[in-house]
């Protein structure tokens, strides 16, 4: 008896954990998704790095690997299909979570992170990420943001 009451508490606390992290897991995928698409397409590199971040971070680890990338997915085929509506939603879910500090400054590194997956840091997706800094209230240059290069460096990148 004691082996399916241990059972049912430990999917309990996984589900109730799972609950207390969904709104983390939009937002990062939304964040994510919203890098990725920056420059109108999504690379295979860039997939990988989600799911590299989906099966490191402790918050997402909760999760089934493939309910994040349905997220992923949702939000890129929303921006690219109607950018307006897309980045608005995508802004809407990473707010949620970006109200306690950490969390801002975690996604946004996480942000970064997607947006050298291919190895380059391309300029789109960097004003993609300062603009969500911007909206979060952060101060890009504590992101370790390319803010001390001329705009002429980070366009032959």
């Amino acid at each position: 008896m004691p082996g399916i009451l241990g059972n049912l508490v430990a999917n309990y606390r996984s589900h109730i954990e799972r609950q207390a992290n969904r709104a983390f897991l939009e937002g990062v995928m939304a964040a994510c998704a919203l890098v990725a698409s920056a420059d109108g397409e999504i690379s295979f590199g860039e997939r990988v790095r989600v799911d590299q971040i989906l099966q490191t971070l402790e918050k997402l680890k909760v999760f089934d690997p493939h309910e994040g990338v349905n997220i992923f997915n949702e939000y890129t085929d929303l921006i690219l299909e109607h950018p307006a509506t897309g980045h608005e939603t995508a802004f809407l879910a990473m707010e949620k979570i970006a109200r306690e500090p950490e969390n801002g400054a975690l996604m946004v590194r996480i942000c970064i992170a997607v947006s050298e997956a291919d190895g380059d840091n391309k300029l789109a997706d960097q004003i993609e990420i300062v603009t969500l800094c911007s909206r979060l209230g952060l101060d890009p240059t504590d992101c370790g943001l390319y803010i001390d290069k001329s705009p002429d460096d980070i366009l032959d990148r």
